[in-house]
């Protein structure tokens, strides 16, 4: 080719497909008979470009059976937002000696923490470690664009600095001094930053390629990074002799009317420019090579699988600034038609997952077609892959998933929660059940164990440490099991500051030690092993320090930065990416899914250090910046052959607003054309793959056990149930089954209860004092101390109720406590225990029944849904308690709730008897006769009789909802009322 000395600057259109439409110029551009393409090189934005440029050249060559194939050489310019370095052509080894060398990115991290903390001593722990992440994003930020601590001070930024609201000033001021300690340590250490160091390679280059130009063909393609630096690089490549720049998705059919609406595209930014346009960034880019757009020729080449052309023309008005839009009303159809684009909308999330799924796999049929789901939603994202495996399709997601959410990155996080919070039952029992421990032969016997403990953990929480869980564990004969693990929590545990190498070595000792070398085998053990050595190498040489409560949340938010993408190996034409890693691929069909404002967009979050107006006077684009990159995304996407845009009308949160973008194709179509782009079959399908028959009403549970099935004890605690709802003592004495307590379950009013009556049975027995005996109690049961603490006095203050009531009628004598006794009716065992028995003055026996909350009212006592005071009587009747011979003439609760009559504020007796003024109750006389009757009745019928155990026989009496599950309340219940 010629010398010249015109820049060449180029445009590939949207619709035409950017990677092959650029390898179908290159090739007749480019190659040579005999080397082929070998003597270009390409410079591209990131490896994931390198990898989607390679397969353009494959299905170019392939497609028309030329043979061979040389590759160009593919030079990575390097992408900071998927953190990518520089390749080699433009950072050669041992040639950079005039250029210092980039600090390590991690030990800038900690650094930072480290002055953070010096600075501000009450900034700790996780607080500084994000502050000093954000304080090098920032730094970065402003690296890209060649701003230095030198700019913070010019008058243009400090007019806007007096503007500013007290705390943004204060956040500027402790940048600048970080900034300027972190800056002295690195020219003190001969280093620079990466975002520098990269600037002056970029200058090298372009110095170098000015000075002597390369003797072979160079081409930027895919490149919209508006970085000065890049940007005066790109510029010199355009006016090489054998040079080329060729630019995505540039518009070069919107009028110089509608270009001039952007803005001024230079620093620094005006308020009112259109920041948030796809084109903006593009126009920046162009104002800082010092090119006029009209000096931009179209790339004259078609790529494989181009979208039809007129789509360009109506991508264009679709992203039109706000005055140009007015002429939305007189655009023809033809300009606004987006043919070969649907839009789907679904109720839910799951809905569209299930749709998009039935997309790609609809188009896996025709031969050779390619298919790509890109959304920003890593959850949508993950929901489509798992739909996908429904038909045995294994979609890699390329945009990964973070460290913090694989298998091997959750283990460790588990470790370090078990250490922080000091063996809790939830991080605890998750960590011994993670399915990298012990994974292999030795599992079975390893989750046998975990899940023995387990049941006997669930409950109240435990004392913190690693002593109650040992002598839970010799309770349930664990011992041998249980030291094997508590060998490897016992260095995780403690209090105070600890450095972060020592816990890191701690944390990788603990985790080999439960999985064995299997942590570290897959894709996301390797990633784990990668992080943890870099963090442990680089927070040694700084001494960082950390306090141990703060490691979960610290690391989590480290791990969260590092994406874990999946090996090669799922199915060759389908494709999940985030926006990112769908820059500059290509395929028949493109799905675009998620958009929903705060998703595609996502939120333009601002600067956590530098106020906007701060940002826009320095003359770096500010949040609003990535909007206009994601609509440039959104817009490329558009060029594909055929297009879904897919949205769901609710999120988790509820109602969704639908992506600007999404609106503004509703808006251009219009009613008439609308109509014609919506897909409504897939959707249909989608929802009818969960739409099974109606299955008939669960009719409501009456089961008829054997005679003998039925003949079992009767406890008076249960008679109230098997009268109430008889399916709950079926399934409780006869199927026995109990339900489980959650792991850390909040004290429940059976635990309380528990803790009452044995502390009461004691100081009967004993006479010690009822706070010591309160404490040694709570103390057995390996009670958390500040459970201890919220219960704890409230406990002593109904004791102490008791024991006040008691003494102040001395003529009143308790002669039994906690006593438990049978008696026969009919042939069945009634039993039941007795909290207290007093011996009256006259001879008479009062039945005392202790409380914890509020006793049964007079009401269900006479309706024969409390039937426990009654019954217990009737066994002091037949001397079912040894030393209680007598008649029962009293029958009393005694709550040790609150009270407003009561001087401590707990405590009150009430009884079920009519006496006095009562107007409830049942007479004295009345009242073991009916118990009798109603006990009798309820043996009769279902011990004795046949019964059905009906569910919620009396719907009204009240109950408990442990078996609703069971029976299926939900769906017949609705019939009874």
């Amino acid at each position: 080719m010629s010398d010249r000395s015109a820049p060449q600057v180029f445009s590939i259109a949207a619709h035409r497909g950017f990677a092959d439409a650029l390898v179908a110029g290159l090739v007749p551009r480019y190659a040579d008979r005999e080397l082929g393409l070998a003597r270009l090189t390409l410079l591209l934005p990131s490896g994931r470009a390198v990898r989607t440029m390679t397969e353009a050249f494959v299905r170019h060559f392939g497609a028309r059976e030329l043979g061979g194939l040389l590759m160009p050489r593919m030079a990575v310019v390097g992408d900071l937002d998927l953190d990518e370095t520089l390749g080699p052509l433009l950072d050669p080894l041992g040639a950079g000696d005039a250029i210092p060398p980039a600090v390590d990115v991690t030990r800038r991290w900690l650094r930072l923490a480290r002055i953070i903390r010096e600075e501000r001593p009450e900034i700790k722990g996780s607080a500084a470690l994000r502050l000093a992440f954000d304080m090098g994003r920032t730094m970065d930020r402003l690296l890209v664009d060649d701003i230095g601590p030198d700019e913070l001070v010019q008058d243009r930024v400090l007019d806007v600095v007096g503007e500013l609201a007290e705390h943004w000033r204060t956040s500027l001021e402790l940048f600048s001094t970080l900034q300027a300690r972190w800056l002295a340590e690195l020219a003190a250490n001969g280093e620079v930053d990466p975002p520098d160091r990269r600037n002056r390679l970029f200058r090298r280059a372009r110095n170098a390629w000015r000075t002597d130009s390369p003797a072979t063909p160079i081409v930027a393609a895919g490149v919209t990074s508006a970085s000065p630096a890049l940007a005066q690089l790109l510029r010199t490549v355009a006016e090489l002799p054998h040079g080329a720049v060729v630019l995505p998705d540039l518009d070069l059919s919107m009028n110089d009317a509608v270009w001039d609406e952007l803005g001024e595209a230079t620093t620094p930014f005006e308020r009112g420019e259109a920041v948030t346009h796809p084109q903006y960034h593009l126009k920046l880019l162009l104002n800082r090579m010092g090119i006029a757009r009209g000096e931009v020729q179209p790339w004259h080449r078609a790529g494989l699988g181009k979208g039809p052309p007129e789509r360009s023309h109506a991508i264009s008005n679709l992203f039109l600034p706000p005055e140009a839009s007015r002429a939305w009303v007189d655009l023809a159809p033809d300009k606004r038609r987006l043919t070969g684009v649907r839009l789907m909308q679904t109720a839910n999330p799951e809905e569209e997952a299930q749709a998009i799924a039935l997309l790609v796999r609809e188009a896996l049929v025709q031969a050779e077609r390619r298919v790509a789901v890109i959304t920003p939603d890593r959850g949508l994202a993950s929901r489509v892959a798992q739909h996908l495996r429904r038909w045995h399709i294994e979609a890699d997601d390329s945009a990964g998933r973070p460290l913090a959410q694989t298998a091997a990155g959750r283990l460790l996080l588990l470790l370090t929660e078990v250490g922080a919070e000091a063996a809790a039952p939830v991080p605890l029992v998750a960590l011994l059940e993670h399915p990298l421990v012990r994974a292999g032969e030795a599992r079975a016997a390893w989750l046998e164990h975990a899940r023995g403990f387990e049941l006997a953990l669930r409950g109240p929480r435990l004392e913190p440490g690693l002593k109650p869980l040992r002598t839970l564990a010799a309770e349930q004969h664990l011992s041998e099991w249980w030291s094997e693990v508590e060998t490897v929590l016992e260095p995780l545990l403690g209090d105070g500051e600890v450095l972060l190498a020592e816990a890191l070595d701690c944390l990788a000792v603990a985790g080999e030690a439960l999985c064995g070398e299997s942590l570290w085998a897959r894709e996301d053990g390797r990633a784990l092993a990668a992080f943890v050595e870099d963090v442990r190498l680089n927070a040694r040489d700084v001494g960082t320090v950390i306090e141990r409560g703060d490691l979960p949340t610290a690391l989590r938010e480290a791990m969260d930065r590092i994406a874990v993408r999946p090996p090669y190996g799922g199915h060759p034409r389908v494709a999940i990416y985030g926006l990112l890693e769908a820059r500059m691929a290509r395929a028949e069909l493109v799905i675009c899914a998620g958009l929903n404002e705060g998703t595609w967009p996502g939120s333009a979050a601002p600067d956590p250090l530098l106020a906007p107006p701060v940002l826009r006077a320095l003359g770096v684009p500010g949040a609003d910046f990535r909007i206009g990159l994601a609509g440039h995304d959104f817009a490329g996407a558009l060029g594909a052959p055929e297009v879904v845009l897919s949205r769901a009308r609710r999120d988790a949160a509820g109602p969704a607003i639908p992506s600007r973008f999404w609106l503004r194709v509703t808006a251009l179509l219009g009613e008439r054309l609308l109509g014609d782009h919506q897909e409504t079959r897939i959707p249909a399908l989608a929802r009818s793959l969960d739409d099974g028959p109606k299955a008939d009403p669960h009719p409501r549970p009456q089961p008829r056990p054997s005679a003998a099935q039925r003949k079992v004890r009767v406890s008076v605690t249960a008679l109230d149930r098997l009268r109430s709802d008889p399916f709950q003592f079926y399934a409780q004495a006869i199927l026995r089954l109990r339900e489980l307590d959650p792991l850390d379950a909040e004290p429940s009013p059976a635990w309380r209860g528990s803790v009452a009556h044995k502390v009461l049975e004691r100081w009967h027995t004993e006479h010690a004092p009822l706070a010591e005996l309160a404490e040694q109690e709570l103390r057995q049961m390996n009670a958390h101390p500040l459970m201890r603490a919220l219960w704890r006095p409230r406990l002593l203050k109904a004791l102490e109720w008791v024991e006040a009531h008691i003494a102040a009628e001395p003529e009143r004598v308790p002669i039994v406590f906690e006593q438990a006794g049978d008696m026969l009716v009919n042939g069945v065992t009634v039993r039941g225990k007795v909290d207290r028995i007093d011996r009256l003055p006259d001879g008479h026996l009062a039945i005392v029944d202790y409380k914890t909350g509020a006793p049964p009212s007079g009401r269900e006592v006479d309706a024969g849904y409390a039937l426990q005071l009654g019954t217990l009587g009737l066994m002091a009747q037949a001397g079912a308690f040894a030393g209680a011979a007598g008649e029962p003439a009293q029958f009393e609760y005694w709550s040790l709730g609150s009270s407003h009559t009561s001087e401590s504020g707990f405590g009150y007796v009430t009884t079920p008897i009519l006496e006095g003024r009562k107007r409830t109750g049942i007479p004295l006389e009345d009242f073991l006769p009916q118990a009798a009757y109603f006990l009798k009745d309820a043996l009769d019928k279902w011990i004795l009789g046949d019964e059905p155990f009906t569910a919620r026989l009396n719907p009204d009496a009240p109950g408990y909802a442990t078996y609703d599950q069971l029976m299926r309340l939900d769906e017949w219940i609705s019939d009874l009322k």
